[in-house]
């Protein structure tokens, strides 16, 4: 019997030459730089939807069905007329359904966590905060997806924003800018907390509140003082009220820098308490 042997060598590509070719110079690889390393692991959070496309149910069948029920199950009642309706509750609904799919961070960070995939990227040369940032800008293009699909579902069954397109993407950047921010709120639960489905739990005891409790589907007038009183200092009323109005043609500018206050407060404190906990842990 003849005896087989396996060739473990491993396979030569020019990236290995490149890297061989400095090592044999006695020169040390050239450090990633902050935004380099934080756009790979931005690359990367979209190959994982590449991988895993019902990821992507969160931003399309979850948007859809949203606007269609709540249009249709509150248009006649409240307006007399869903297209009339549709109007005012779009702006409203693109922020509700974007902000809600803020928690799948939190979730993606957990996960990781739990595999041991962040104590992996701990160990290399590169910015700390590159991982967590690189998820955070993956999710942004998870909420242009979310926002493509809402819109193109409103215009549709007849959304006609009278500030055209320029309102239409002043509001979606506003959004987009707002929902980076909100989501350090959950990189710190996905950090703090052990498991998956207590980020989830969290995250809807948080949510819920603030996106039902709020201008989203009627005007915060209409509602008892009490109510009224919390609705009105609600960051996503803020927020509703500032993409309402930029999609409407008529910027409130109130609502719009209220907007980038609560923005950088948010990031400010839990970027800060997310990094402290993730330098910790």
């Amino acid at each position: 019997m003849t005896a087989t042997t396996t060739d473990t060598t491993p396979a030569y590509t020019p990236a290995a030459e490149s890297l061989h070719a400095v090592l044999d110079a006695g020169e040390q690889p050239q450090r990633p730089s902050a935004l380099s390393a934080s756009l790979t692991f931005g690359w990367r959070a979209m190959l994982k939807i590449k991988h895993v496309p019902e990821q992507l149910f969160d931003v399309t069948a979850f948007p859809i069905m949203m606007t269609l029920m709540f249009t249709y199950l509150f248009g006649g009642a409240l307006a007399g007329s869903t297209t009339q309706y549709l109007q005012f509750l779009l702006p409203g609904i693109l922020v509700m359904s974007v902000v809600m799919i803020t928690m799948y961070t939190g979730l993606g960070v957990n996960i990781d966590i739990e595999k041991g995939v962040f104590d992996r990227f701990r160990t290399l040369p590169i910015w700390r905060p590159a991982a967590l940032v690189g998820a955070l800008l993956g999710d942004m293009a998870r909420y242009s997806m979310a926002s493509a699909v809402i819109l193109a579902v409103g215009l549709v069954l007849g959304f006609r924003p009278a500030g055209g397109v320029g309102g239409v993407l002043a509001g979606v950047g506003l959004l987009i800018v707002f929902s980076f921010a909100f989501s350090w709120i959950w990189t710190m639960f996905g950090l703090m907390l052990r498991t998956e489905k207590s980020v989830m739990s969290v995250s809807m005891m948080v949510l819920f509140p603030l996106t039902f409790l709020s201008s989203v589907f009627v005007d915060p007038a209409t509602m008892p003082g009490w109510l009224q009183a919390f609705v009105d200092v609600n960051p996503v009323t803020i927020l509703s009220d500032a993409v309402r109005s930029l999609m409407a043609g008529a910027p409130d500018g109130s609502a719009i820098t209220w907007t980038f206050i609560v923005s950088g407060a948010l990031l400010a404190v839990f970027g800060t308490l997310t990094m402290r906990r993730y330098n910790r842990k």
